[in-house]
């Protein structure tokens, strides 16, 4: 699973690999970027959510992890510098699914997660069916 720290995608369970090629399309671009992650799996959605469920610190409030369709402007919000109308036209009339939930650690959350599927590739030109999962660290 991911470590609180940093996250060595060898630790975790799936075939999730780094790819920080997302940080820098969709974190805020000041320095708050340092505190997210970004990691891709071949797995879909249901698939990585059931490979994250035996993590323990896991947070299990209600609403937590259950998948959801969304429009991708609200999954991936306004302070990313990635074009907002070139990903509104990838998905077109498509709402990726998503999960949310938080990580943590004597009862409080030490990251928060979001799982996006299907995830646009990099250069916005076309969907992936794996998931994304976008980890922001909490201080």
């Amino acid at each position: 699973m991911l470590a609180a720290a940093a996250a060595p995608a060898a630790q975790m369970a799936a075939p999730w690999r780094e790819a920080p090629e997302f940080v820098g399309l969709f974190a805020p671009v000041d320095a708050r970027a340092n505190a997210y992650r970004a990691y891709v799996a071949d797995v879909d959605l249901d698939g990585a959510l059931r490979v994250i469920a035996t993590d323990p610190a896991l947070s299990r409030t209600p609403g937590a992890w259950a998948p959801q369709p969304v429009l991708p402007l609200d999954v991936f919000g306004q302070a990313g510098r990635y074009d907002r109308s070139r990903l509104a036209r990838l998905y077109g009339g498509r709402r990726p699914h998503v999960a949310r939930g938080a990580r943590v650690a004597d009862g409080r959350p030490i990251e928060t997660w979001t799982l996006i599927s299907p995830y646009p590739d990099p250069d916005l030109q076309r969907l992936e069916t794996g998931t994304l999962l976008l980890v922001l660290r909490r201080p």
